[in-house]
């Protein structure tokens, strides 16, 4: 017997066991026995978790019968898990889409429709946040703006919603939810799962209200500038002397400063847009009864409770400072194949799954009668293509940030608001959030002419108004007017652009792109490159007054002059065509300088971003060099800081001395990493470290004594502009620090203590030698689910349906926008690009397209998360349009049957 081969194997009998050790042996045989079982137990519980989470993979490959398809239809996928859809009808067409799409990613669709229904405790049980989310969705009244859409949609958009809907309960019929999605069965854990209930064409329209909503543009900065002003007024309400209202909100202003046209260019040159509409003027108005009331504090606590009302909706695309997005188009004069390139990277709130399915929908032979061949990035839950090209054009979005929202100030008492001097009935209308596991909650939702009342959703200690003599004024509540909220044409424009070939169809298109407002860039295969802004735009009266009335600041809604007059013809909507400089550049940043009609907002993007891609593409044009899809995407992953251009030559003048005005060599340390840096946000650079906790930090010292902790500085690109203007004013009020009385700080001092601050930071939060720092290892990106990614839900089930954190370089403001919030003290990226593609249209095959998580909604799936590494690492993946280059590319072929 081999030495190394235990007795008993091979048929030799075990030895004799000594009598003194039989008790220890039956012993062991009792903990084996044990140990046994215990395997099996964990076998049988791997088994089940297996099975369970693997169940819900759908069939990719082979036949399959699609019940109401005319004829076969074929869905070919690559190496990434992509869909690729042929059929013979656009009815078909979509009806595949729909059964794909609930194949890859069903849950994800019922979590929004549940949300922008106001439906989210029906799924995730008696959660406070879900309730109060459904609360402000319903008085919002989402689904009931997308049933009275349909009434007014094409009768094909119509055809192509009911087809898709159709797929999608081809698929889910018949399922038991743990056949549909893993996230059904854990929330079984704690809450009822019944059979989804079916898909509705509603449910496809409701989900555009909240993407609107979450790219609705300047909402925030209208209501920190009345909580900013109230702060810094500090007075009650009543008569306040109108100098020191005008200083007041001047200096809100400065929080909010001009747009550097000169500095930062905008998307349009004005002399190539001609521009017709003009403001609405309305002389002589008196503000008396509502400038100073806005330093109140019962106003105060109005506007406060609309804020955190606002809050509680579940972010379903971006919201904040981050949320932006790039895109540029570059015509054939400037690029190696002579025809135009177009890149596009949507800055949104990143999760798992990402927001974005691509998709290719094509038919089998293209004519009048089915136009469809198109791909690009879909939402998962809509059908048709949001962003990408067909065989003649390519377009791109980005937000352009419109002010299509506006707060209103009003007078409420019992049911009636004031109008004028006559009291007027509130329109009002009751509705019960069902709650999967806990009691019904009755919600009393009421409206103004303006629009629905949002202060008074989630209940808040609010202050009560002082008693006055005479007839009682009511309670201050805010409502919201908000383009959103009125039926639109938005679904009929998606399909516009899938079917659009020239210049004159995407002008049509946009027409159609009511809510939310955005920049659209395109090219087309015959050579043109173009911009046309589309979006429902309010027309606001100019009132005189201390406080502006373009849309910035709330609005007194007892006043009519304040009411918005109308919305700004389509004709007039600032557009361009092959612009003589031979490209375009969209970031969000300001579309025409300011006094330049038609009005759009004052509240853009600061164009620190926008310029710099500017400034690239000029550098390749005046250098010689040919622009190539390879540049496009260099340019996309650019990480040079605007915030570090304007900042490091200050830093660096600092004298950094201790309290004996010693030199203080370890935070020196830490300014030392500035002198040869190149100012690029790499994630191996200690550098970039130091610099964003500097940043950090010069913000919290400087304005967080100023500002109420809700709107303190996440360090966007309006913050940079605020620092930039204040650089030159040494003794800045916003410089002294108001905790320490008896000194009066200035900019130097406020720049040292936060050169020695981030030193001591870094410190601890990596490491005390400053060659351990790497930004990388600060500025992380960790996927969240978007439902079980929370501290109910056990560890190991988030740690399974959260993809891996990765590191990341870039940041706030700069092209590769990978943003993080100041305020919270953290560099965790808080949003960035969710997709990345450009666009060749000389060889439409030769295009590029990555996605921030992957093509599939199952955690089981190996393209659940198969794009995270290459797009965190920058790089894309070979986009296939063609025929041949899809078939060649193809890894499962399914087959839909009638």
């Amino acid at each position: 017997m081999s030495a190394d081969v235990p007795a008993g194997v091979h048929g030799d009998p075990p030895p004799p066991v000594p009598a003194a050790r039989r008790g220890g042996s039956r012993v062991r045989r009792g903990v084996i026995a044990i140990a046994a079982l215990v395997v099996v137990l964990l076998v049988a519980v791997s088994v089940f978790a297996v099975v369970t989470v693997r169940r819900p993979l759908p069939q990719t490959d082979g036949t399959l019968t699609l019940t109401g398809l005319d004829a076969e239809v074929s869905v070919l996928r690559d190496a990434q898990g992509v869909p690729q859809i042929y059929a013979d009808t656009p009815e078909d067409l979509f009806r595949a889409q729909g059964y794909v799409q609930a194949q890859d990613r069903f849950f994800e669709m019922d979590y929004r429709r549940h949300v922008t229904a106001g439906r989210l405790a029906e799924l995730v049980g008696d959660s406070q946040v879900a309730i109060d989310a459904d609360k402000v969705t319903r008085t919002f009244g989402w689904r009931l703006v997308a049933e009275e859409e349909w009434k007014i949609l094409a009768p094909e958009t119509k055809a192509y919603l009911q087809a898709y809907a159709d797929g999608v309960n081809a698929y889910i019929e018949d399922r038991d939810p743990s056949e549909i999605a893993l996230e059904y069965t854990v929330l079984g854990t704690s809450v009822s799962v019944p059979d989804p209930e079916p898909w509705d064409p509603i449910d496809s329209l409701a989900w555009l209200k909240a993407m609107a909503w979450d790219l609705r543009g300047n909402y925030d900065d209208e209501l920190e500038r009345a909580i900013a002003y109230g702060g810094f007024a500090g007075a009650p309400n009543g008569a306040q002397d109108p100098a020191k209202v005008a200083q007041d909100v001047a200096r809100v202003s400065t929080l909010f400063p001009p747009y550097a046209a000169q500095a930062n260019l905008p998307v349009l040159d004005p002399s190539e847009v001609p521009t017709t509409s003009e403001p609405v003027q309305v002389e002589g108005a008196e503000q008396t009864a509502y400038a100073p009331t806005l330093a109140g504090s019962e106003l105060q606590s109005a506007v406060a409770a609309a804020d955190a009302a606002l809050a509680a909706v579940p972010v379903l695309v971006g919201r904040g400072e981050g949320t932006g997005s790039n895109s540029w188009v570059v015509s054939g004069e400037h690029t190696t194949s002579g025809k135009p390139l177009l890149a596009n990277d949507p800055h949104l709130s990143l999760q798992a799954p990402g927001v974005w399915a691509q998709v290719g929908l094509h038919c089998n032979e293209v004519s009048a009668a089915c136009g469809f061949d198109v791909s690009g990035f879909s939402f998962a839950g809509f059908p048709g293509v949001i962003i990408g090209h067909n065989a003649d054009v390519a377009w791109g979005l980005t937000n352009m940030g419109a002010d299509v929202t506006d707060f209103f100030i009003e007078r409420v008492r019992d049911d009636t608001y004031l109008r004028g001097d006559d009291w007027e009935s509130l329109e009002t209308r009751t509705e019960t959030i069902k709650v999967n596991g806990g009691e019904d909650v009755e919600l009393k939702i009421a409206s103004t002419v303006h629009g629905p009342i949002v202060s008074t959703v989630l209940p808040m200690d609010r202050v009560a108004e002082s008693p006055t003599e005479g007839t009682p004024l009511g309670d201050y509540e805010v409502s919201l007017r908000w383009t959103a909220l009125d039926p639109g044409h938005t679904a009929d424009a998606v399909f516009a652009f899938n079917l659009a070939s020239d210049a004159e169809d995407m002008k049509a298109a946009a027409a159609l792109f009511e809510v939310p407002a955005q920049n659209i860039v395109f090219a087309t295969t015959d050579g043109h490159i173009g911009y046309q802004a589309p979006g429902r735009i309010p027309v606001r009266a100019n009132v005189e007054g201390p406080v502006p009335s373009d849309g910035t600041w709330p609005r007194p809604g007892w006043d009519e002059r304040y009411d918005w007059t109308g919305y700004v013809p389509a004709a007039q909507m600032p557009g361009v065509v092959d612009p003589e400089e031979g490209f375009i550049v969209a970031a969000n940043q300001a579309v025409l300088p300011a006094g330049t009609t038609p009005f759009l907002t004052t509240d853009w993007d600061y164009g620190y971003r926008s310029q710099r891609i500017r400034t690239l593409l000029q550098e390749e044009i005046d250098s010689g060099r040919k622009v190539d899809a390879q540049t496009m995407n260099e340019i996309q992953n650019d990480d040079w800081s605007p915030y570090a251009a304007a900042l490091v030559p200050l830093l660096l003048e600092q004298d950094v001395e201790n309290s004996k005005g010693v030199r203080n060599d370890f935070a020196a340390e830490g300014q030392d990493l500035l002198a040869d840096w190149d100012q690029h946000m790499d994630k191996d650079s200690a550098a970039a470290a130091y610099f964003a906790a500097v940043w950090r930090n010069l913000l919290e010292i400087t304005f967080w004594d100023d500002l109420p902790e809700s709107i303190r500085p996440a360090g966007g690109s309006r913050w940079l502009a605020v620092v930039q203007n204040m650089l030159a004013d040494e003794t800045n009020a916003f410089w002294d620090d108001r905790q320490t009385v008896s000194v009066v700080e200035t900019r130097d001092e406020v720049l040292n203590r936060a050169i020695t601050s981030a030193r001591l930071d870094l410190t601890t939060e990596l490491s005390k030698k400053t060659t351990d720092w790497e930004w990388g290892k600060l500025h992380t990106l960790s996927l969240g689910h978007l439902v079980l990614d929370n501290e109910a839900v056990p560890g190991f089930v988030r740690a399974y349906m959260n993809p891996r954190k990765v590191a990341m370089p870039g940041g706030s403001s700069i092209v590769n926008a990978t943003s993080w919030d100041a305020a919270s003290g953290s560099f965790e990226v808080t949003s960035g690009p969710s997709m990345r593609m450009v666009v060749d249209l000389d060889d439409l095959d030769a295009s590029t397209w990555v996605t921030v998580t992957g093509a599939s909604g199952h955690p089981a799936s190996k393209h659940y998360e198969d794009q995270l590494g290459t797009w965190a690492a920058g790089e894309t993946y070979a986009w296939p349009f063609t025929a041949d280059a899809v078939r060649s590319g193809t890894k499962d072929t399914l087959t839909l049957v009638p």
